[in-house]
């Protein structure tokens, strides 16, 4: 049996079929997230409602927002808070590397302080400090000063040595675990190079830790802002807290002074916020691939994400 072979040419090639349709891809619908948004605007409103026909002048927010006993208790709060947070930052650094060091007086010393400052409560410190004069008439330091403690511990002193040495406890923590997560193959170099203990720290230690120290000393500062209103109550500081609380006895509006207060310790968390996110990513730049975005960045990402979703569906 003979098989004829027969070549297939361009007449036999079969006729091009309709192109197949792009795939469009319809999202998941999730019903649970819609009753779970349901409730929550549902207990949002009547929130709002209850304040809405509560006995509160809210005028009286408004009114008094700039008053000048207001402005100053203002600045007083953000003068004692970035003082504070400096005179703990640069104790907590010294007591970091005295709790590092190998000699075992400082390392000793430096977690007994640790121990006792986050042991007992910022406000029993407050009152400790504010009330020295009672034990010690007089301060004596020697040459350098000397005078009654009636007169040397002042509201702002005790506040400012209450606050600050209370934090430097937990900056000091902060501190040690920075440093801590730097490889200590880069010490052992920079010694290697002739470099002193204090300058390896200064130039190749301590800017490699920034990025794990600043976000939560970054929260600390945060944090020292809500704290410093105990020094109104302790130390008799005429901070935001405490000129809004005079306002509202003598006016008669306590709540509304109380809101007022919340309202500008909003404000200040927000402003303070903003810059630690800026700083947060300054110090991530050797460390991220790509930075994290900026809250414009991501307002515009949610609307080109948005944008895209109303034009139906994402197509495959």
């Amino acid at each position: 049996m003979t098989a004829s072979l027969k070549k297939s040419g361009p007449a036999d090639t079969p006729p091009p079929g309709p192109e197949p349709e792009a795939i469009k891809a319809i999202p998941v619908r999730h019903y649970g997230r819609w009753v779970a948004a349901v409730v929550v605007l549902a207990l949002l409103g009547l929130l709002v409602n209850a304040f809405a026909t509560a006995n509160i002048n809210y005028q009286a927010i408004p009114d008094f927002m700039f008053d000048s006993n207001i402005l100053t208790g203002l600045g007083k709060t953000v003068l004692i808070s970035v003082l504070a947070m400096a005179l703990g930052l640069v104790l907590g650094v010294v007591l970091a590397v005295m709790r590092l060091s190998k000699n075992p007086v400082t390392s000793a010393v430096s977690w007994v302080y640790i121990w006792f400052f986050r042991g007992t409560p910022v406000y029993v410190q407050l009152l400790l400090w504010f009330n020295l004069a009672l034990i010690f008439p007089y301060i004596n330091l020697g040459p350098i000063y000397r005078d009654e403690m009636s007169d040397f511990m002042t509201p702002f002193m005790a506040a400012l040595l209450g606050l600050g040495l209370n934090e430097a406890a937990y900056m000091s923590e902060i501190v040690r675990s920075g440093i801590q997560s730097v490889d200590e193959g880069q010490t052992e170099a920079a010694h290697a190079l002739g470099m002193s203990q204090g300058r390896t720290l200064r130039r190749i230690v301590l800017p490699q830790a920034m990025r794990v120290i600043v976000p939560p000393t970054g929260n600390e500062f945060i944090n020292m802002l809500k704290t410093s209103s105990l020094a109104a109550a302790a130390c008799q500081y005429l901070e935001l807290l405490r000129s809004t609380t005079d306002i509202g006895q003598s006016t008669g509006a306590t709540v509304e002074m109380l809101f007022l207060a919340a309202t500008w310790y909003l404000i200040l968390t927000s402003i303070f916020s903003i810059g630690q996110f800026y700083l947060e990513r300054h110090y991530a730049r050797g460390s991220l691939r790509s930075l994290p975005l900026t809250p414009w960045q991501k307002i515009k990402a949610n609307l080109t994400s948005f944008s895209n979703r109303q034009s139906g569906g994402v197509r495959a």
